[in-house]
Formats: C-alpha cells, structure tokens, sequence
C-alpha cells in the first residue's frame, strides 16, 4: 500500500501568523489560493510596465470616488488571499486600514498575465467570480487582448467578452469610466 499524500489547507489567519513567524519572508510573492500557499510568477519588464500603466490609468478615480489598489490582498474567504495586479475599491477614508478588503468591497479586479495567463484563467478568474466580484479583466499580454469577465456565478463568469487594440472598456460598476485598450497595453 503506497502513502498516502495529505495535503493540508491553510486558512488566512494561520498564512498571516506563518508570515509574522518568518516562515514566509516579506519579499516572498505568495498568495494564499484554495488553502495552499502558492508561489506568484516573476513579474516580468512587460508585465510591470503594463501595471504601471493600469495604475496611472485608474489614478484619477482614486480619491472621493474609490480607491485604488496595486498587487495587495484581497481576503475572499477562509482560505482564499490572492493579490490581483490591480483593485479598484470601494472608496474608504481610512485606505482599508483595519482589514484587508473583501469581495463585497471591490468594484473591478485586474490580473496582468504572461506567463500566469493558464493558472490566472483556471485558478484565479473562477475564485473572482465564486466570491462574487462583480468584474475582472484578465490583461492576456501574449495575445494583446483584455478579456472582460462579468455575471459571477458559482460555475464562473456568464459574461466573457475580448476587447482588441482599437476597442474601449467600461467597468460595469464604474459607468462613467471608459478606458481604451490601447492605453492599458502600451
């Protein structure tokens, strides 16, 4: 009989005390995703650079209107803390300070993919919508696209859409904002 292997699933709390032991470093890039602490890819020059553009594309809603938040956690449940490229949150005074933010208070999440494009689209894109966040763009570097996912549900997004060079989006919960494609791929 050959063993068997247990994985063991962590919550938030325990992935917060292991960081405060120095079990986790503050420079390791790891989230917490379905109770496993998983290694986030390198972030490569394209992939940060697009980023900075997302970040300075979103900046001047970021004040009385929402706040904007840039590769930090999300806490989606009791084993689920990943940290989306970009957040942008519910507008709060005090930045969040007392907890990190949940699903309830994020109106768009954004992921930057290269080389995490299959694991974004098959881990992480499924855990926005099971959480219910209303939106999340998936920026699929490779293809020069910008997938929109909409309508979470508990089997995924109803919604997908693929916006191309030339083409806008607005946030479905931010209708008076328009971005065009072009401007977030650079």
């Amino acid at each position: 009989m050959g063993m068997q292997l247990v994985r063991r699933s962590f919550t938030v709390d325990e992935y917060h005390r292991m960081a405060e032991a120095g079990i986790l470093g503050e420079d390791d890039r790891v989230e917490l995703i379905d109770g496993q602490v998983v290694a986030m890819t390198p972030i490569g020059p394209a992939h940060g650079s697009c980023v900075n553009r997302l970040n300075m594309l979103f900046a001047p809603l970021a004040g009385r209107q929402a706040t904007v938040s840039v590769q930090n956690p999300l806490v989606l449940g009791e084993h689920e803390e990943p940290q989306p490229d970009l957040t942008v949150l519910r507008y709060r005074a005090d930045g969040y300070r007392e907890r990190h933010p949940g699903a309830s208070d994020v109106l768009l999440v954004i992921e930057v993919a290269d080389a995490s494009l299959e694991s974004d689209r098959r881990t992480k894109i499924p855990l926005y919508a099971r959480t219910g966040i209303p939106e999340a763009w998936l920026v699929n570097l490779p293809a020069d696209t910008i997938e929109s996912y909409r309508e979470p549900g508990a089997e995924g997004y109803a919604d997908i859409r693929t916006a191309k060079r030339g083409e806008t989006l607005t946030p479905v919960r931010l209708p008076s904002f328009t971005l065009r494609v072009d401007d977030v791929l650079g």
